[in-house]
């Protein structure tokens, strides 16, 4: 039988994109918690024990900065099933991370949205998110990697390799 590690983390994460001026662009917050550095981050967090994943993505973008997600842009392909055992949902999320060394031991589901609203300052967030152009976002994680929270770092890495190639 698995068993779940004590301070185990499962989290479900949102790449916010928008049209804008200066092509796409991306909801970036600032993270400030006490006695941590301030550090760039995508929205997202814990799921509640047997939540399902979109709405807790919903409500992490909610929670952290006040929009509300619209739509996902790359195709869940959501099914669920029931059987006697329980109850299963599977989706494709945009990617999925695992933390292999770090602060915290955790597994989690990044989602392509989009959301309306006007962010707002929330939770252990110093400021309103902000929208970065992804072409910005490129240099400035080349020049200042140390801007950026290490879990953002990674998922943008991954989508200037798989997804924003060309950005």
């Amino acid at each position: 039988m698995f068993r779940r590690k004590k301070d185990f983390y499962v989290n479900a994460r949102a790449v916010i994109e928008r049209s804008g001026e200066r092509g796409p662009e991306v909801l970036l917050q600032v993270r400030a918690k006490p006695g941590e550095p301030r550090t760039l981050e995508l929205p997202g967090g814990q799921l509640d024990p047997f939540e399902s994943i979109p709405p807790a993505l919903r409500r992490e973008v909610l929670e952290e900065t006040g929009l509300t997600v619209t739509a996902f842009l790359d195709d869940s392909h959501s099914t669920t099933s029931s059987a006697p055992g329980g109850d299963v949902e599977c989706l494709t999320p945009a990617f999925v991370y695992q933390t292999t060394r770090g602060p915290v031991d955790s597994v989690g589901f990044f989602f392509r949205v989009q959301a309306s609203g006007e962010p707002l300052t929330r939770g252990d967030h110093a400021e309103v998110p902000r929208w970065v152009p992804v072409r910005t976002l490129r240099t400035q994680m080349q020049t200042r990697p140390g801007d950026f929270n290490w879990l953002t770092l990674a998922a943008l890495r991954h989508l200037f390799t798989h997804t924003w190639a060309d950005a």
